[in-house]
């Protein structure tokens, strides 16, 4: 019967984070790409800058290969059109990426549910979708804030990209510990003064993160506008925060249902059986 309610939960997650994702990406495209655009236009615009200046400087020593290769580069078609990544691309990472959460969050709720207190699955939904928006995308978003595609140094995207997960892993390990420490400090402090004690010794144990892990001082190229880049991240930030909501609002329903009928199921065989033993 577990194993049966477990996997009822893990497709309502993954069809609660499709949902989510639908609502994800109607605000991607709508807040999410203007500033995309913007970014690619200023990366555009750098790139012919830098290609006129080379090619002077060139040709006043009497070259013409610069500009042949300048040529060249431009005339390199993309493999996909920015049309399609900015729609059908961006909708299929988006969906994925909601309901691969979805699945993994519904596995979290149902580690959680009656474990953390006596919630009903509508709150201990809401309480698992916000620990993994705070975990898995807030926390690390705020030491290494999303930028622009293309804005940094390409030379270190590898490094940026190995301390972003790294800064994720690290989260989501202080956030288990918090959660671990909450559940012993509460016979003795009470279940407020222990989420108190295990919230703020998350908080002390993410600074000191902040603190002793590297800055990306490349991320992001001198010069590059500053209030593209804060519509960039704003966006980024949204996108999530609705993913995390609608997933929230949705599982908590369709779980909630789903563990009703099993209890009243399970109540029901358990009053017919007792007769039949009397």
């Amino acid at each position: 019967m577990y194993a049966s309610t477990v996997r009822g939960l893990l497709v309502r997650g993954m069809l609660a984070g499709l949902i989510a994702g639908l609502f994800a990406f109607a605000v991607a495209y709508v807040v999410g790409e203007p500033p995309v655009r913007g970014s690619i236009a200023v990366e555009e615009a750098q790139a012919a800058q830098d290609a006129a200046g080379g090619a002077s400087a060139h040709a006043g020593h009497g070259g013409d290969a610069a500009p042949a290769e300048a040529a060249e580069a431009a005339e390199e078609e993309e493999l996909v059109s920015r049309p399609v990544q900015s729609t059908f691309g961006l909708a299929t990472g988006v969906l994925v990426y909601g309901v691969a959460l979805g699945g993994i969050a519904s596995l979290a709720f149902s580690f959680a549910l009656g474990r953390v207190g006596g919630f009903s699955p509508r709150a201990t939904a809401a309480l698992t979708a916000a620990g993994a928006f705070a975990t898995v995308y807030l926390v690390p978003f705020l030491k290494y804030p999303a930028t622009p595609p293309a804005v940094g140094n390409p030379d270190t995207i590898g490094q940026r990209t190995t301390l972003f997960f790294l800064m994720i892993l690290l989260s989501v390990l202080l956030g288990v510990g918090a959660i671990i420490l909450g559940r012993r400090l509460a016979p003795r402090l009470g279940n407020w003064n222990a989420t108190l004690a295990a919230g703020g010794a998350f908080v002390v144990a993410a600074a000191l993160a902040f603190v002793f892990l590297p800055d990306n001082s490349d991320a992001v190229q001198p010069g590059f506008p500053a209030a593209l880049l804060w519509e960039f991240r704003v966006a980024s930030l949204a996108v999530q925060l609705v993913l995390w909501a609608v997933f929230a609002v949705v599982f908590g329903v369709l779980a909630q249902r789903l563990l009703a009928s099993r209890a009243d199921g399970t109540q029901a065989t358990a009053q017919q059986t007792a007769p039949a033993l009397g």
